[in-house]
């Protein structure tokens, strides 16, 4: 099988017909569960942080504290993950489809591994997890080259559906991981290699003190599932010619070389929030302009002539106006799925002493039903604004997103002061679905809106741009969470993004939704 097709023109419904489609859907269906694991291991930290505390890791003696060091690491990947998005957005042209999906692949076996062992060893410190943490990012940095490569594989008339198909059961990585891990964390599955059961410090809800957990299980599953997709991608994906990537080995070159001035820029984030304690809305924009910098100015002449096309962008008002909203959208669906499991624990797993509550809701057995909803229903929010417009979907749901937000923001406050925190389970819980639902609604609403916004030639480097920008919702929501968990108040953080969506609901109508706005869309 050519691993190159020469010959590519999908517009051309005879060739599509005749070989370009069964090509075509053959690579879209390695892509999907090759993104499917990458969001997998970027985001497992929801779940290996919640099952540390569990067992008793503590990396420091203030439990306060200790719980705020483990929403850090959930945010780390989420800070690696979103500016790792920079430089993929580049891989495919540079070093074509099939060699940057299948690299990226084999690449998460790393964090994966390192994880398995690392959790394995009694006694692992603290900037071990940090450095693992900081490479799962690779997971969350391959959404931006896994779309731009499926796009060119098909034709403009079905590529929303194909792209919806990839982003879509994508995500799904996030609760497939979240139903997976608990489950085999519970018998050795891997023999010797495996090591020995942790057992845990606490009881959690019908889970005795005691109850045996090889939580580095979470880990070693990944690793056989990324060796054969890596493999397959390898085997069966293909470049296309018009990229002129040359040899195999200096397209991985130039691709690893990339990833490296993006691990660069968020080593840079990396130290200054942990390190230096740094507040977090600094270290934010420092290590995105330091990754553009670094890409501007040290990336392949090719890149560079490209990049200065793109940044085009950042003169165009609606760029940033769009980059508020789609954070609000995507940005709070990953960033609630990566502190979900840990706030359940947090909020419902203490009484207002601080001893362990006894009737504690199993986190596990609910946190995957969020990312599932709010993946779900995405391409609803599409849907939905093809009939009625993007605009006019974003302004009603941001409007349930704030109702959402408040009502969650009750129900902790009332659970953490609580004597039976449980009885408000029920509604924090569907309250918080709701907020899954809307704000997969408006991902769909507010993706949808861009094109119409901006001509072609804009409307690519845009979407690339605020998908990278909203993607660190994975690092600002599970910080935000930790802090104000260490604070003692973690209804505060959704007073504080209930303010920042009652802004994007201002923003939106001022620009798009109101009678005269600038642009209808």
């Amino acid at each position: 099988m050519a691993q190159t097709l020469i010959h590519w023109n999908v517009e051309d419904q005879t060739f599509w017909e005749r070989e370009g489609r069964r090509t075509a859907y053959r690579n879209l269906w390695i892509s999907i569960p090759c993104l499917l694991c990458g969001f997998a291991v970027w985001m497992f930290w929801s779940i290996i942080t919640t099952k540390m505390q569990e067992l008793g890791f503590q990396f420091d003696p203030d439990p306060a504290k200790n719980k705020a060091m483990l929403y850090t690491l959930i945010s780390i990947a989420g800070l690696t993950g979103a500016t790792l998005r920079i430089p993929n957005s580049f891989f495919v042209a540079l070093s074509g489809g099939r060699n940057v999906i299948a690299v990226t692949t084999a690449l998460l076996v790393l964090p994966a591994l390192g994880l398995g062992l690392a959790l394995r060893a009694p006694g692992t410190s603290y900037s071990t997890f940090v450095i693992l943490s900081a490479l799962s990012g690779i997971g969350g940095g391959a959404f931006a080259s896994s779309m731009s490569n499926i796009s060119l594989f098909f034709p403009k008339r079905i590529q929303g559906t194909a792209l919806g198909l990839n982003a879509g059961l994508g995500n799904l990585g996030v609760s497939i991981m979240q139903v997976l891990l608990p489950f085999i964390m519970t018998f050795g599955a891997f023999g010797a290699f495996g090591g020995n059961a942790w057992k845990t410090a606490t009881a959690v809800g019908a889970q005795p003190a005691g109850t045996l957990v090889w939580i580095q299980n979470g880990g070693f599953v990944w690793v056989p599932i990324l060796a054969v997709l890596a493999i397959l991608a390898w085997l069966l994906m293909n470049n296309l010619a018009i990229h002129s990537v040359g040899s195999s080995a200096a397209a991985i070159a130039k691709m690893l070389y990339l990833t490296i001035l993006g691990f660069a820029g968020s080593a840079l984030g990396l130290y200054l929030l942990v390190a230096l304690k740094v507040n977090m809305w600094v270290v934010l924009p420092i290590t995105i302009v330091l990754t553009l910098i670094l890409i501007r100015y040290l990336s392949p002449v090719k890149i560079r002539q490209n990049l200065s096309n793109q940044f085009a962008i950042f003169k165009e008002k609606h760029n940033w106006v769009m980059t508020w909203l789609y954070v609000m959208t995507f940005g709070s669906f990953i960033g609630y799925s990566a502190a979900f499991p840990k706030l359940i624990q947090d909020v419902f797993g203490s009484l207002p002493d601080g001893s362990a509550n006894p009737h504690a809701p199993n986190p596990f057995a609910y946190a995957w039903l969020g990312p599932l909803v709010g993946s779900l229903i995405r391409p609803v929010g599409g849907w939905l604004s093809d009939k009625f417009g993007g605009a006019r979907v974003t302004q009603w749901d941001t409007v349930i997103v704030i109702a959402a937000a408040l009502g969650v923001a009750y129900n902790i406050k009332a659970a953490s002061n609580s004597p039976t925190p449980e009885v408000f389970f029920v509604p924090f819980l569907l309250l918080f679905l709701l907020l899954f639902i809307t704000t997969g609604i408006g991902n769909g609403s507010t993706f949808r809106m861009i094109p119409i916004i901006f001509d072609s030639k804009l409307a690519g480097p845009v979407l690339g741009w605020t998908s990278a920008i909203a993607a660190y919702g994975a690092f600002i929501i599970p910080k935000v969470f930790g802090t104000q968990i260490q604070a003692g108040h973690p209804e505060y953080a959704l007073y504080g993004f209930a303010l920042y969506y009652v802004s994007c609901l201002a923003v939106n109508w001022w620009f798009y939704a109101r009678k005269n706005a600038e642009i209808k869309c």
